[in-house]
């Protein structure tokens, strides 16, 4: 189930919707969804509930925005740097993991569990959030490196993509998280060499074709 909340349409935009969004984001990444409460968000702001539910409903719609305006910040930076011409495929890399840490640095495991278990909608909403972000980063990300000579250009561009979807999807849940002791700024940094250059050494590439070829020669046999 997906969850778009919106504030009410009384509610004005402006300087004082931006404060309660930053303060309401900064305070679920350190102490999780469950500490956040209407009370101690009007007190952190020093306003009176009465002013903050003119501009959310409840904590279910600001956390739904936060979600919504950390979307929106990575899909307006992870464009600028894959649409830069004069950025190289490996300076794009190190860019999308440098934003990745600096937008979701400060999202610990144990808020991303909390979500999950007690707000499960807004954790749909983050995987929804991957869902779109993932294809719209590493396809291009690929694509520029296969363009580049960089990536081996007999690469299935849609199939790397979900490939990486599905191995971040497992490797960003909170339980898995918890084990590595990961940041996911951490695991994407682990992640991306892997993907990219895999596990084997030059010579262990050249054995592994070699074994490749004997399979194939049996299997034609």
């Amino acid at each position: 189930m997906t969850v778009t909340a919106t504030p009410p349409a009384s509610a004005p935009p402006g300087p004082a919707r931006t404060r309660i969004l930053a303060t309401a984001r900064a305070h679920l990444f350190t102490y999780g969804y469950t500490a956040l409460t209407m009370d101690d968000l009007a007190r952190e702001l020093g306003m009176s509930k009465k002013t903050l539910y003119v501009h959310f409903p409840g904590k279910d719609a600001i956390t739904s925005a936060i979600i919504d305006a950390i979307g929106a910040e990575l899909h307006t930076r992870f464009d600028a740097v894959l649409s830069d011409p004069d950025t190289t495929f490996l300076q794009k890399v190190g860019s999308v993991t440098d934003i990745i840490g600096d937008t979701l640095g400060r999202a610990s495991p144990a808020m991303f569990r909390d979500l999950q278990r007690s707000a499960p909608a807004m954790y749909q909403k983050i995987e929804d959030l991957r869902q779109k972000t993932v294809p719209f980063v590493f396809g291009r990300l690929i694509c520029a490196g296969i363009a580049e000579g960089m990536v081996l250009p007999d690469v299935d561009p849609a199939f790397a993509t979900e490939f990486w979807l599905q191995a971040i999807r497992g490797l960003v849940q909170p339980a898995v998280l918890e084990r590595t002791q990961l940041t996911l700024r951490q695991t994407v940094q682990k992640a991306l060499p892997i993907f990219f250059t895999g596990l084997l050494t030059s010579a262990g590439r050249k054995n592994y074709e070699k074994h490749l070829r004997a399979c194939e020669k049996r299997s034609a046999s």
